[in-house]
């Protein structure tokens, strides 16, 4: 195996965490109110779910995408009901309180559970490391495997170690403390959309099948 297409898997790796969905705006509103070490918390156990999405999309480009779409639309469903749960608590927040940004009070298992069921995971980590490391499909074999989940992961971390950064920055933080209510529910609106748009790609593939 090369150390070109081990490198390419790390850049995937690292594009995928660090490309905009749910969670990259949940780890900038967090970090605004709890600071690096709640962000820190959130983005570890999000690593989980970063872990999982990338070896089924790794396994499909080896050649293992016969896992079945049953399964992606079950979680394309549990993905866009979660998200929406968690959008409409962000945007029906009470109004004379402060909104609590996502994952305040149990960043770790919130992490874990955003990781596991973002609706961006399996669809951008195979546009992503698909996009870097197919050309080298055929060369590819099980034994592989392991070697390039390990490559994924050390981009995984650098990406996660870059947003804890960045959203820990005093102007970045001052940005989305002062402007808070308007981001959450706003993040909410988003959450909402992404959970409606899994919900509704999920009930299309079923129907394409039947």
């Amino acid at each position: 195996m090369s150390a070109t297409l081990l490198l390419l898997t790390a850049v995937a790796g690292f594009l995928y965490v660090v490309s905009p969905g749910p969670a990259f705006l949940a780890v900038f509103s967090l970090t605004a109110v709890e600071g690096r070490g709640a962000a820190a918390r959130f983005v570890t156990g999000h690593l989980l779910g970063d872990t999982v999405w990338g070896t089924l999309a790794l396994a499909a480009i080896i050649g293992a995408s016969q896992i079945g779409a049953v399964v992606f639309e079950a979680l394309g469903l549990a993905c866009g009901l979660f998200l929406i749960w968690l959008g409409f608590k962000a945007i029906f927040h009470k109004a004379e309180t402060k909104a609590a940004p996502v994952g305040q009070k149990r960043p770790l298992m919130t992490g874990v559970l955003f990781g596991l069921t973002n609706p961006k995971a399996y669809p951008v980590s195979v546009a992503m490391f698909g996009a870097l490391v197919s050309g080298f499909a055929n060369e590819l074999h099980w034994f592989d495997a392991p070697y390039l989940m390990t490559s994924a992961f050390c981009g995984f971390i650098i990406a996660d170690v870059v947003l804890v950064f960045c959203a820990g920055l005093p102007m970045v933080r001052r940005f989305f403390a002062t402007h808070g209510s308007v981001i959450t529910r706003a993040v909410g609106v988003i959450f909402v959309l992404f959970g409606a748009k899994s919900i509704a790609d999920a009930a299309f593939s079923f129907a394409r099948r039947a």
